[in-house]
């Protein structure tokens, strides 16, 4: 049996769609896709990430991931670092650079970039 990614999702609180877009586009660049219309009426938003997609669902009442966490591979992390106002560097990995930080609801977010 093969398996492979084909999403991951994140909760997001209720009415959180125009944040989640302003950082998961604006301020990572990641392109918005478009939701199947059987699911639009549910709220959250759709991006590819690589091959594979970051659904963001509505979830109430909301709690932030604190522990779990994507991991997301860069090529230029020292960039990407300075999009955000406070990140945690980390250096327990070997032939890994990454930082932590959080999405504007607290969600643990980790970039990694191979070395």
């Amino acid at each position: 049996m093969t398996l492979t990614l084909d999403h991951i999702q994140l909760a997001i609180p209720w009415n959180g769609e125009t944040s989640a877009r302003e950082f998961w586009s604006d301020t990572i660049g990641l392109h918005e896709i478009e939701k199947p219309p059987a699911l639009r009426a549910r709220g959250g938003c759709w991006f590819a990430i690589g091959t594979q997609q970051l659904h963001l669902g509505i979830e109430t009442p909301f709690a932030p991931a604190l522990k779990a966490h994507l991991g997301i591979l860069t090529p230029d992390l020292n960039a990407l670092a300075t999009k955000f106002g406070t990140v945690t560097w980390d250096s327990a990995l070997p032939n890994r650079r990454r930082f932590f930080c959080t999405d504007p609801f607290g969600n643990r977010l980790e970039f990694i970039e191979l070395s």
